[in-house]
Parts: structure tokens; C-alpha cells; sequence
């Protein structure tokens, strides 16, 4: 064994010490250790340090429940396996995000919704499993519910863990009954903080992608306030009017003919101008979706009626790579 191995096996011993000090001690020495060197993460993972990590997470202790989350962070990005596969993790983690507002360590809040980022970043695997934990997706929508006390670092990385759990079509619909529409457009409304409207359209455009979201998006007049981010007027980013173009697509993909209808009639109101933008200087990406929605809008230079079937029926998948 060399020594590596015996310092992570000493400092995991000490996890289950009757002594409190001792514990967060060694809770901060794991959490320096696979910040710092990434080879010791599958030996911290290996060593059975997960276990009561997880359990860690249900401390009263702000400063064990912080190291150990973050300690969780740092393990989800080299050893996402044996993370996922421990029995109660999630719901662990679940229970950190659940409480945000309560009795959970906002730093340890933060690195729990990260995890769930990490975990579902570069990779589908774990985006069935996760999005099946109902609790994490509502605790992840209730820190967006929150937004004005929640720190903007924690709204950004619950954003990203939605995105992620968003790229699974399946949890889409358990995404807008648990209320992340409303959620989502609140943001969009009323929050202006930095990069936080681009990450939050960056997950509508998502959503967007499943049956459920018409009525949604109707109850919360979507259609309007995305037509309203292709008004140049409004002064939105490019990546936000990119996700707006997107999230208008995917929404008349999935939502039958009402919401098709409901799309042209804002996009011939207000939006026409934007969507020609977004062809003439947005990304590659963001070029075609215009120019598939100007197919859908009605645009006599490319829109015929085989045309405008065609958009409607080449499916959802829709996605921006980068969040």
C-alpha cells in the first residue's frame, strides 16, 4: 500500500471517530485532498469514504455538512460510478437541496446542486436515475422558486443540474408537474442578474421539448415573454435569443396545432426581427433553429406547406451543446 492509499484509509477511519473534531478534521482533509490531486478520488471512493459522506449530509454541523458535500462535488468528477451506485446518496443530497432554505449549509447547498450537475455532465448515464429522484427536481426548482434570497452561484448551478436532468426527454414531464415553467419565467421576469436569464432559457428551450409544456407555458403566457426576448428593443443577449428561438421550435414540435398557432401570432407580432438575427449573426446552431422557425412562422422565401410539415414533424431534440 503506498502512501496515498494509507492517508486516505487513516483519514476514513477517523469518519465514524465519536469525536466531532476529529470527524470534521478528516472531513477537511478528503475534501483538500481530491480538490487538489484528482488521483486520489477513486482511492478516496475506493477506501469506502462515500458512505459516510452521504450520511454526513444529514449533520447539524454546517461545517461537516459543507466539507462533506464538497467532498461529494470533487468525487463526482472522476468517480461518478461509485458515487451513483451507493445506496442513498442521492436521496442524501436530496435532502441537502430540500432544506435549502432551512437548516442546510448554503455552501453545502451549492456543491449538492454542482453534484448533480457533475454527475450528469459529458455523459447520459446517470439522467434516468436522477431525474427518477422526484425530490432532487423539486428541491432544484424550489431554489429557483426562491430567488430572490438564493445566492446567485447555487441559482446558476441548479439551473445546469435542470439542464442536465432536462436532456433526458422522459424527465420533461416530471419537470413541468413539479412546477418548473412558472419557476423558470419568474426568472426570466424578474431577475436580471448576470448570465442568469441566459441559463434559464437555456433550460425552457428544453423543456420545451415534451407535450406537457403547451398548457404550462400558457398558464405563465411563455410564448409572449420569449417573443419578447426576439424584440431587439429588449436589448437580449444572443445566447438568449438563440435559447428563445429553440424553446419556440421544441414547443410547437411537441404541442399540437393551438400552440402552433399561438407561436406565429407572436412571432408575426413582435419577434420577426430577432429571429432574422439570430440567422444572420448567432452560432451555427442558433442560425439553423432560426431558420427552421421562419419555415414554421411562414417566411414566403422558404415556407411552403410540405416545408412547415416537415419542421413540425423532425422532432424535439433540440439542444444547444454548451449550457
Amino acid at each position: 500500500m503506498d502512501e496515498k492509499h494509507r492517508t486516505v484509509a487513516s483519514l476514513v477511519s477517523k469518519l465514524s471517530s465519536v469525536s466531532e473534531r476529529t470527524r470534521i478534521d478528516a472531513l477537511i482533509e478528503l475534501r483538500q485532498m481530491s480538490k487538489l490531486d484528482p488521483e486520489t478520488r477513486p482511492i478516496i471512493a475506493e477506501a469506502g469514504a462515500i458512505p459516510f459522506l452521504a450520511e454526513t449530509l444529514y449533520s447539524s454541523s454546517h461545517p461537516s455538512q459543507e466539507n462533506a458535500a464538497a467532498t461529494l462535488l470533487n468525487l463526482s468528477i472522476s468517480a461518478k460510478e461509485p458515487l451513483v451506485s451507493t445506496r442513498g446518496v442521492l436521496d442524501a443530497i436530496a435532502h441537502v437541496i430540500s432544506h435549502h432554505s432551512s437548516s442546510s449549509s448554503a455552501s453545502a447547498v451549492q456543491s449538492a446542486a454542482a453534484t448533480i450537475h457533475s454527475l450528469l455532465a459529458a455523459t447520459d448515464d446517470y439522467r434516468p436515475s436522477v431525474g427518477a429522484k422526484r425530490d432532487i427536481v423539486y428541491a432544484l426548482v424550489d431554489i429557483l422558486r426562491c430567488h430572490v434570497s438564493s445566492p446567485p452561484r447555487t441559482i446558476k448551478d441548479a439551473l445546469k443540474a435542470l439542464f442536465g436532468i432536462a436532456l433526458y426527454p422522459p424527465n420533461r414531464a416530471t419537470m413541468v408537474h413539479l412546477g418548473v415553467i412558472p419557476a423558470l419565467f419568474a426568472l426570466v421576469v424578474k431577475d436580471g442578474r448576470v448570465g442568469i436569464v441566459e441559463d434559464t432559457t437555456a433550460v425552457i428551450a428544453q423543456v420545451a421539448g415534451c407535450e406537457e409544456s403547451g398548457e404550462a407555458f400558457r398558464k405563465v403566457a411563455g410564448v409572449g415573454v420569449l417573443a419578447d426576448l426576439l424584440d431587439l428593443s429588449t436589448g437580449a443577449s444572443m445566447r438568449s435569443k438563440e435559447n428563445a428561438v429553440s424553446a419556440l421550435l421544441n414547443l410547437a414540435r411537441c404541442g399540437g396545432e393551438s400552440v402552433v398557432a399561438e407561436v406565429r401570432e407572436a412571432l408575426a407580432n413582435i419577434a420577426a426581427d430577432g429571429i432574422d438575427d439570430v440567422e444572420d449573426n448567432g452560432s451555427a446552431k442558433g442560425k439553423n433553429k432560426a431558420k427552421l422557425l421562419k419555415v414554421l412562422f411562414g417566411d414566403d422565401d422558404v415556407n411552403d406547406n410540405n416545408s412547415s410539415n416537415s419542421v413540425l414533424s423532425s422532432g424535439g431534440g433540440s439542444q444547444f451543446d454548451s449550457f
